[in-house]
């Protein structure tokens, strides 16, 4: 029977590699981490082979004393904690004191720095968990941990390792968290001897996350910004339209420290459940920052888990952050555009079929005038024209037009092609009035102020047993949502009243659609967890239909609504509502100035 002995230091540290250390990547997250830790403000990362064969780290912290240089690399030895309180309330990326351990442990690894009090820098290398003295060597200010044949003494661990290029990947991916993270401090990367990343210091934080996620996320991107009980989350969420077939945009960070965590995920997919299209995912770079006390870093040794104390409040506090940035109306730009167009505020309704002759306008006026309320709620009566002046909005001065511009035409049945500043404005018609009138049934939904009309010739259709004995049990929940819905027999129901938002020629298909969610759910989770889906539903028997003609005066009123309307960019299966085509690019289709 095999007797219970100790284990070797090295075999120790070599089982503790396998969780800490997993690849090139994982030890350069943790020596990143340790630069930061060191006040480095200039971080130079050095990789050949994807890291397998070389990685060499060089910052400009306060560097490591001659005689603590044996210490770093021994395991469970940190500068950074030194009791339970300090564990319980850690502010520092590492603590563990295991990483460069474990790194010591499974590769030929060598620790030169110096400290501002001395003239030399000391090194210390190590083979096989075998520790050198200290000896002197010639550095600046600062600290270079060089890391040669990962792994080389544990081939069993080494075969696992994929290509170059993926374990280069894998770095690159770490190497741009951390820099997310930390646009204070100037990075750069070199793979093979070229220059991959050169991050200067002191950046914008939205300058640092378009270069490291690209223009297209930069454009798209709206800023999140709020305080609140102790919380911070700061930082860039991408509109619907960069949605991503995978979660590789996906970047979350808590007090600096990457993560991935189940109930931030949650709040977060729930902020774009609504708009955002199926089997898309979101793309951001957020920043929650909290009290250390807050939250466990302590979950996993690679430090990418956490957990927090006060999951719910949490939870909450990301999910309406999150809710409130992307709830922008179509008059609102991107945080990348600074022009802020201008609209009427005293438009309401949707306006589709109205007699409001200012949606068909426009201005000859050109003389600034004092803007009062008064003339604000008669600024569109005041800009008409005689209908024989035939107004054209070629030579509509630019500042005065609104940012979905004013309508042209309409193209096939489907889309409305309007004029803005920048150029050609298309909409779908029926994705843009589909959001308007989902939006509108929400909010009169929570303010229980949704807008009956009474059919003049009440509705009656077939209905089964258990739909009559939905209709009976859930006459609150109907009428909350708009409808009077009564049995007139034992196998007829009556449609007698529906939202004015709901097409009247539609009042069985949506009162059918109602009956089936309360008899299948249950009137409590129709109103609740089920309310966002029923409503969606509703809006798309709601909105105007393909083919449907349009005046010039219904669609200036849509353009109008949409500005007005949160989230109108897009429909709610998270489809795009409208594109803007500039002047540049129909001059480059037609090749003009070339």
């Amino acid at each position: 029977m095999p007797t219970i002995q100790l284990l070797p230091d090295l075999l120790i540290n070599q089982i503790a590699a396998g969780e800490v250390i997993e690849r090139p990547a994982s030890a350069l997250k943790e020596l990143l981490e340790n630069s930061l830790d060191a006040g480095a403000t200039d971080i130079a990362v050095q990789l050949d082979a994807g890291g397998i064969k070389l990685l060499r780290i060089r910052d400009n912290g306060h560097g490591i004393a001659r005689d603590e240089l044996k210490f770093a690399l021994m395991r469970h030895a940190t500068s950074k904690i030194s009791s339970l309180d300090d564990l319980q309330s850690v502010a520092s990326m590492g603590f563990r004191g295991e990483a460069l351990a474990s790194m010591a442990a499974v590769a030929q690894l060598t620790l030169t720095s110096r400290t501002a009090d001395v003239v030399h820098a000391s090194q210390v290398s190590a083979l096989d968990g075998q520790l050198s003295e200290a000896i002197p060597a010639s550095h600046p200010l600062g600290t270079t941990v060089e890391i040669r044949e990962l792994y080389f003494n544990t081939p069993a661990r080494r075969k696992f390792l994929k290509t170059e290029a993926t374990e280069y990947a894998y770095c690159e991916e770490a190497f741009k968290r951390i820099a997310l993270s930390r646009p204070d401090v100037a990075f750069s990367l070199q793979h093979n001897g070229r220059t991959i990343w050169q991050l200067p210091a002191q950046q914008d934080s939205l300058k640092r996350v378009t270069m490291l996620l690209g223009t297209e996320f930069g454009d798209a991107a709206v800023g999140v910004s709020r305080q609140a009980a102790g919380l911070s989350l700061e930082g860039y969420a991408a509109l619907p339209a960069y949605s991503k077939s995978t979660r590789d945009a996906q970047y979350f960070f808590v007090n600096g420290r990457f993560v991935r965590d189940k109930v931030a995920s949650h709040a977060l997919r729930l902020a774009y459940q609504d708009i955002l299209h199926h089997q898309r995912h979101p793309a951001y770079a957020l920043f929650l920052t909290m009290p250390p006390s807050g939250v466990d870093v302590n979950v996993h040794p690679a430090k990418s888990e956490v957990r927090f104390r006060e999951s719910q409040g949490i939870h909450q506090f990301i999910f309406h952050t999150l809710q409130q940035a992307l709830a922008i109306p179509a008059q609102s730009a991107p945080v990348t555009n600074t022009q802020h167009a201008t609209f009427n505020p005293t438009q309401q309704g949707l306006g589709i079929g109205q007699n409001h002759a200012a949606y068909q306008v426009w201005t000859m006026q050109t003389e600034p005038r004092e803007e009062t309320s008064a003339n604000r709620e008669g600024e569109f009566q005041n800009r008409a024209f005689d209908s024989a002046l035939h107004p054209s909005p070629f030579n509509l001065p630019s500042n005065d037009v609104p940012p979905l511009g004013y309508a042209l035409a309409q193209l096939l049945g489907i889309y409305i092609l309007a004029q803005n500043a920048q150029g050609l404005i298309v909409v779908d018609m029926h994705a843009a009035h589909e959001r308007i009138v989902y939006e509108k049934l929400k909010t009169s939904l929570d303010a229980e102020q949704i807008a009956t009309q009474p059919l003049l010739i009440p509705v009656s259709f077939y209905a089964d047993t258990l739909d009559i004995a939905s209709v009976e049990a859930s006459q609150d929940a109907l009428k909350k949502l708009g409808f009077d819905i009564a049995p007139i027999s034992p196998t007829t129901l009556a449609v007698r009243a529906m939202p004015v938002m709901l097409k009247q020629s539609e009042a069985e298909i949506v009162a059918r659609e109602v009956i089936n969610e309360l008899r299948e759910f249950g009137a409590s989770r129709v109103l609740t967890e089920r309310r966002n889906e029923l409503l969606s539903t509703l809006a798309c028997h709601g909105a105007v239909r393909a083919n449907r003609v349009l005046s010039v005066t219904e669609m200036n009123a849509l353009l109008r609504e949409m500005e007005l309307t949160e989230r109108s960019g897009q429909c709610n299966h998270g489809r795009p509502t409208w594109f803007q085509i500039s002047l540049n690019e129909l001059d480059k289709m037609f090749m003009r100035g070339q």
